[in-house]
């Protein structure tokens, strides 16, 4: 892959050599297909959106003033993207807290009791992103971002534009929620 800088390459393509966006894409394309799945629940939505999200990266590109590093750039308008998927859907698909409990009730249980196997296994990480999925798109965001991509705090407040302070709140919160849904399916599965 080539080692030059995103700032040169962004250069490079607005000087007319688009053909180094392709290294642009290459670099960032994966981490912004993870985002994008693990937002829309369907491997198909996400690689359409992974696509449409770097045309519209590139066609603004002009406006890119480098104020923030590419990858937050792009990872903004990854979840801006995402989450005007989700609300053009104009409906959410909820699972019953039942049904989960009932199909996998001990591996709930094993997540709670473990925490540091708790995605170990492929059928572990298949449990934590069921209970992803009933966060709120924008709790979903800051956990997928945080917790799955590894990004810093400072890049997501940056993504998220807002402060550093609101950011670490709102991942505060998901977490939070995150952790009512799992003792929720608990309590479920004890009764």
């Amino acid at each position: 892959m080539n080692d030059q800088s995103d700032h040169d390459l962004i250069q490079q393509i607005k000087s007319g050599h688009i053909e180094f966006y392709g290294n642009l894409i290459r670099r960032y394309r994966q981490k912004v297909m993870g985002s994008c799945l693990a937002l829309l629940n369907n491997r198909t939505d996400a690689e359409e959106a992974t696509q449409d999200i770097f045309v519209k990266a590139y066609l603004a590109l002009d406006r890119f003033k480098g104020d923030s590093t590419f990858s937050t750039w792009v990872y903004r308008i990854a979840a801006n993207h995402c989450l005007d998927i989700l609300r053009s859907r104009n409906r959410r698909k909820t699972v019953s807290l039942n049904a989960l409990v009932e199909k996998n009730g001990n591996h709930f249980q094993g997540l709670s009791a473990v925490p540091e196997k708790a995605a170990s296994n492929l059928e572990d990480r298949q449990l934590v992103h069921l209970l992803l999925l009933d966060l709120p798109p924008h709790y979903r965001t800051i956990l997928t971002m945080r917790e799955a991509e590894g990004i810093g705090i400072r890049e997501i407040a940056d993504v998220m534009k807002c402060t550093l302070t609101a950011a670490r709140g709102r991942l505060t919160r998901a977490r939070q929620k995150a952790r009512k849904n799992l003792g929720m399916f608990l309590e479920i599965q004890r009764a």
